[in-house]
């Protein structure tokens, strides 16, 4: 296996696995992805907590956004964001519940007892998405199953959620 030297891919990494220590159950969660060495430029004082990768040439730290509103709509919410230019990319962590198709048949008419059908569903599987992209277009896609949950058994792409992809990026060309 080839060491993972894309930054991106590293940044999401790290942060797939931050958002994992903390178990299931999670709100969605936040992050601004900023240059390492701008943000070391602004806070000299984090180089003590950084290693060796984490000052390679490109390399990305992120930072999470602590205090998102609730809401019950992903679209509201990342409507709402603008990153100033400072911040070259951003990540999403949200869990979700994926069924087979066929558990969308016949679903009760009201949202909350579709939801709970839907949850009881004995095909239903608990994931977690990691999206990051960067202004420069560039993104890739993490997917962490709770069956499976471990990090050599996180799936990664470019295209396991074109529409939160593109949600993301634009928040970061408002």
């Amino acid at each position: 296996m080839q060491p993972v030297t894309d930054p991106l891919a590293i940044v999401a990494l790290d942060t797939e696995r931050h958002v994992a220590a903390a178990g299931w159950d999670q709100p969605a969660r936040l992050f601004a992805l900023v240059r390492t060495a701008d943000l070391l430029a602004r806070e000299p004082h984090l180089r003590r907590q950084l290693g060796p990768a984490d000052l390679a040439e490109g390399a990305l730290s992120a930072i999470e956004q602590e205090g998102l509103p609730a809401t019950a709509s992903l679209e509201t919410l990342l409507g709402r964001i603008v990153w100033p230019e400072a911040v070259d990319g951003c990540a999403f962590a949200i869990e979700r519940l994926v069924v087979p198709p066929d558990a969308e048949h016949d679903l009760p008419v009201r949202p909350d007892e579709a939801v709970e059908a839907l949850a009881a569903h004995p095909g239903r599987k608990d994931v977690r998405l990691l999206v990051a992209v960067l202004r420069s277009g560039a993104s890739l896609c993490l997917l962490r199953q709770r069956d499976h949950d471990s990090d050599d058994a996180v799936a990664v792409g470019r295209d396991l959620a074109p529409g939160l992809v593109e949600a993301l990026r634009a928040t970061l060309t408002a």
